[in-house]
Formats: C-alpha cells, structure tokens, sequence
C-alpha cells in the first residue's frame, strides 16, 4: 500500500480497532439481552471493515502491470465523472465510482487542469488524480483566436498555467529573438498565427512564439506577399490594417468595407480614429471606448497620429488580411456601429454625424 495514503488512514483503522474490541469484550455480559443487534452490529462493522480495505486498496495498487499506455486529452469541458469513465474503459484504473469518490473527498473536483495526460495501468489511482489536479501534462493544446494581441494571448496562457504572463511578455520583446526572427519591430505583435497549438513537455515560451512566427509566415508568404507588392502596400502596412480590421469586425461580410475605408482615408491623408487603437497596450477592446481613450496620448492611438500606427494592434486572421489586399471599391470614409453588430458607412461628414444621432445617442 502506499505509504502516503496508510498513514492517513492509520488513525481512523486504529480507532475501528479500539472499537471493534471494546464491543467483543463486552458481548457475554449483554448476550441474552441484545443478541439479535450483536449480529446485524458485527455484520455492519465488518463490511465497513471490508470496504474500507477494498477502498484503500484501490487507490494504493496499479490496476495493471505498466505495459498499458494511454494518452487522454481532457478538455475544459471535462467533468471528473466523464474522466473517470475514461480511465476506467481504457483499463487504466479498475472502478470509475471510486475514483469520482476519492475525487470528491480530496475535493479536487474543480482543481482538474485541462490538457493532454499520458498515463499507464502501472499507476496507481492516487498518483493518477495527483497529475490531474497538478496539471502534470504530457502536452498542452490552446486555441489563439483572431484578432488576439499579444496581451490578451499572455493572459490566455497564464490562466491556462502554461507559462506565466511576464514571462510570455518577456520574449514577444526581446530583442535577440526579433532579430533571430527577422521581424523589424518592437515585439512579435501581428506575426503570431491564429490557431490551435500543441505544447509538449520541455518547450517554452521563446520556442512557441517561434512556432507561431513560422506558422504565419509560411501562410502569409504563400498567400499574400506578391499580392501586397502588387498592391504597393508594404507586408507590415498590410498587417497593421488588418489587425484593425479584426478588431472592429464583427460581422466577416463588413472586412472588406471596413478595409476600404481606412485605405480612402489613408489616401485622403485623414486620421482613421480607429477605436481599437486608442487602447492598445492598456486594456482589450471591448466594442467602447471613452473621451479619456481617444485623448490618451500613444504612438497607436489614431485619434492622435496621422498615418498608420507603428505596428499592428493584434494578430489578425486570413480574412481580415484578405480584406487589405481584395477591398470593397467604396467612396466611404466613415463607419459608426449599429446596436446589432453591424455598422453605417457614411461617405460625408454630415451623413456619419447623423448616424451617430441615430445609432449612439
């Protein structure tokens, strides 16, 4: 038996024991009085006995030999009943029941980390659980969505305990790393791909980003370099407008005319007073900002500059990018957000005003 889970259990066998003699030692004097509750007492004492035996024994002793290995990947969405069916149809443990009621009663229900777990039939229960409440992962998959910066991809992966915030920070900064990278910026923003990743075991946060560079960059390469050059627009000009893109989007059909009116108003030398803009680096976009934001003064901040801002303010998806390079042919310079997710282009200043009468106030 494992000596972690025999030592818990040392007190409450011991004080069963003292018990259990005390009631036998006194069993001639009461024989003829409670003779019929002696029995049904004994029977009840012994089954706990039993199963607190069986009990203890499950969770100390490996339901196979080791050679059984299993890999499980468990979600968020995984419940521990849902897990301990999984276990227990693999033949990795031998009674999902118990293993949910060990669960409960060490109350890791809701301290299970979600991920990729490789166990065997050589590990005993205890053991099991102890990896799952602990997060000891065999591999980590996490979804970037699109549109994420830099900031909001840190705090994804610290909340998933897969590398701390400052330290994912860290590396999008380094300046060793962006020249390894050959990105001629201030941090990797723009160049991390959207997508599903998988973390295995020893890789870190300078490794991951390099994964994601790579991963936008052989797409980006393949599918709309040429186009941007032909375009004569520069790759990083084309990623800092589709980052904006992504953040004021919410409907995919509106990319494109979105797209077309920061592109006429880059043009026309106007501000684009992008909303997204004015709070990048301070908190995520949330669909409003206020007077405070739009006077915030940041080298991002579109209400404050004249041109583009020095970088992208997210990671922007294939769409969004597509939207730069394949723009609606509009005349409009100005867009206002419906209550419904949509927005009102304006090609004048006195057709947007009016829709910010309509739509804000």
């Amino acid at each position: 038996m494992n000596d972690k889970i025999a030592y818990k259990y040392i007190p409450m066998l011991r004080k069963f024991k003292d018990r259990f003699s005390s009631i036998v030692s006194r069993m001639p004097k009461y024989t003829v009085k409670v003779k019929p509750w002696v029995g049904l007492l004994l029977a009840a004492l012994i089954s706990l006995a039993l199963s607190l035996s069986f009990y203890l024994h499950f969770l100390a002793t490996p339901y196979g030999n080791g050679h059984l290995v299993k890999v499980f990947d468990f979600s968020s969405g995984y419940t521990m009943k849902k897990i301990s069916r999984e276990l227990e149809k693999s033949r990795i443990i031998g009674n999902a029941a118990l293993f949910s009621l060990y669960a409960r009663l060490e109350k890791a229900d809701g301290k299970i980390q979600a991920g990729t777990y490789r166990f065997s039939d050589g590990m005993p229960p205890v053991e099991i659980l102890s990896k799952l409440v602990n997060g000891d992962v065999f591999e980590v998959r996490f979804v970037v969505p699109e549109g994420y910066s830099i900031y909001q991809i840190a705090e994804l992966l610290d909340n998933r305990r897969i590398f701390s915030k400052e330290s994912f920070l860290r590396q999008c900064f380094n300046r060793t790393l962006l020249n390894e990278l050959q990105i001629p910026a201030k941090s990797v923003e723009g160049y991390l791909s959207p997508r599903t990743y998988t973390i295995k075991p020893g890789t870190d946060a300078a490794a991951l980003i390099k994964e994601m560079v790579s991963q936008f960059r052989s797409t980006y390469n393949l599918k709309y370099s040429q186009q941007a050059k032909s375009r004569g627009l520069l790759d990083r000009e084309v990623i800092t407008i589709a980052s904006m893109i992504e953040k004021e989007a919410i409907v995919p059909a509106e990319r494109p005319i979105i797209a077309s009116v920061f592109l006429n108003r880059l043009k026309k030398g106007m501000p684009l007073q992008s909303d997204p803009t004015s709070v990048y680096g301070i908190r995520a976009f949330a669909g409003k900002i206020s007077k405070k934001d739009i006077l915030r003064d940041t080298p991002y901040n579109t209400y404050r500059i004249q041109s583009l801002p020095p970088g992208p303010i997210g990671n922007p998806g294939e769409e969004s990018i597509e939207a730069v390079l394949f723009p609606a042919q509009t005349q409009y310079l100005y867009f206002v957000a419906r209550k419904d997710g949509t927005h009102h282009f304006s090609a004048s200043l006195d057709e947007h005003n009016r829709a910010i009468e309509k739509y804000l106030k």
